[in-house]
């Protein structure tokens, strides 16, 4: 894998959530010779910390349930931003990386990727320049959906001007949904707009998001209607990659997008390739229900028998007991999503004791209320936590908690940090 510029890249040692980094530079894979134990304090909290064992656990599972399907697995990066944790992915097998905006595409092509299927419009023209200059290295494949004429011309007038071909990919929408072409008569008028543009604009395939939906019958009829119309525009000759490509399925609904479009690839004409993103670190939340529903309707993943788990936790002191039934943490929004739900209570730890115990359901720990750099947490009236005490936190939607981090850390089985995982917000 080519990396340009970004193996070198070094801790920065003024983010929070990390250790003392003495003078020298430390590379960010380098992290085990500082000798960083979270259990000893060594480092500042809040951190966010990674468990490495289960983040392979995850690469290992995504990578064998989409062979299952013979479909390819393009995660979606805009979860962690992170091109360590990009490479890891297509180590493992992706097909490549899904981003959303060209300054993700850059920052993860120059962390090494080299194919990217960025699940939007590309608009305006410094981001259509950006993507442009990243094009003129040949061995640097890239798509963007289209779903409205305007946008094909802007397109095809701006890479005809600069000598570039860019390949796109037709989105297919629903009504009330987010964007994507509505009508045939749409669908239409955007294939007409790119045939207009021979030299500048190749057709290389259909794309959608299902997310949007939200009930199974509808997103399998969706689905259908999707592997229907590419398999036509297959038949008419429109796709100008052999074999085209047909894309879908964010983190809740890939099963049932492998089951439906993979019977579009039986000919080999058509390549598949799913998008997921949160399976890397999973959560206890919102993503933790999408993968028991996935486990209740699909039979590939009931037999691969244990599945993802979850690899991302936060680390916080408390700091203050003001009242017996109430500890305030110093962990806050500036730290953790709290969009879908608030950080659950999942380890305690008193520094010099042996280990971190698990926090038990029934002793009814909560946390009630966020702000910016605190957190409530409920407690009993007899519970045994002392200001000073570490607590680590579960997570739901590891994406809107990846964003508050520029450095995130990795341990093993003892807690002892083993690389600093940098993001690209």
């Amino acid at each position: 894998m080519k990396v340009t510029n970004y193996q070198g890249a070094t801790i920065d040692p003024y983010s929070k959530g990390l250790g003392m980094v003495p003078g020298a530079s430390i590379q960010l894979t380098d992290a085990a010779r500082l000798e960083w134990n979270l259990l000893d304090e060594d480092v500042s909290l809040p951190a966010a910390v990674l468990y490495a064992d289960r983040i392979e656990h995850n690469l290992k599972w995504m990578q064998a349930f989409v062979a299952e399907y013979g479909v390819k697995l393009a995660p979606h990066g805009k979860t962690t931003m992170a091109p360590q944790l990009f490479r890891r992915q297509l180590e493992t097998g992706a097909w490549g990386i899904t981003l959303a905006t060209a300054h993700q595409v850059r920052a993860a092509y120059h962390g090494g990727v080299q194919r990217v299927l960025m699940a939007n419009q590309l608009v305006g023209r410094r981001n259509m320049m950006m993507i442009a200059e990243l094009l003129s290295d040949p061995e640097f494949e890239f798509f963007c959906i289209v779903d409205s004429a305007e946008g094909v011309e802007q397109l095809g007038k701006f890479f005809g001007s600069v000598r570039k071909q860019l390949n796109v990919l037709l989105e297919l929408g629903v009504p009330g949904g987010r964007t994507g072409v509505r009508s045939p008569g749409q669908r239409n008028a955007v294939l007409e707009a790119i045939a207009r543009y021979p030299d500048s604009l190749k057709l290389a395939g259909v794309e959608l998001y299902e997310g949007v939906l939200q009930d199974e019958g509808q997103v399998r009829e969706f689905l259908r209607s999707a592997v229907e119309i590419t398999q036509t525009l297959s038949g008419e000759g429109r796709f100008a990659r052999a074999p085209a490509i047909l894309s879908g399925a964010g983190s809740a609904w890939y099963d049932v997008v492998a089951e439906e479009f993979a019977k579009a690839s039986a000919e080999g004409q058509i390549e598949i390739v799913l998008r997921p993103g949160c399976y890397l670190t999973h959560d206890v939340g919102i993503y933790k229900k999408a993968q028991n529903d996935i486990f209740a309707r699909n039979p590939v993943a009931k037999k691969m028998g244990e599945g993802l788990l979850p690899a991302l936790q936060l680390w916080a002191y408390v700091q203050s007991i003001p009242e017996p039934d109430r500890a305030i943490i110093g962990l806050g929004k500036r730290d953790s999503a709290f969009d879908a739900g608030m950080p659950e209570p999942a380890k305690h730890y008193r520094p010099g004791t042996k280990a971190p115990r698990t926090i038990a359901k029934d002793e009814k720990w909560e946390i009630f209320g966020l702000m910016d750099q605190h957190a409530y947490l409920r407690i009993p009236m007899n519970a045994d936590i002392k200001v000073g005490d570490m607590i680590a936190f579960d997570i739901s939607h590891p994406c809107l908690t990846f964003d508050k981090w520029r450095q995130l850390l990795v341990v093993d089985p003892s807690y002892r940090v083993t690389e600093v995982i940098e993001t690209f917000f």
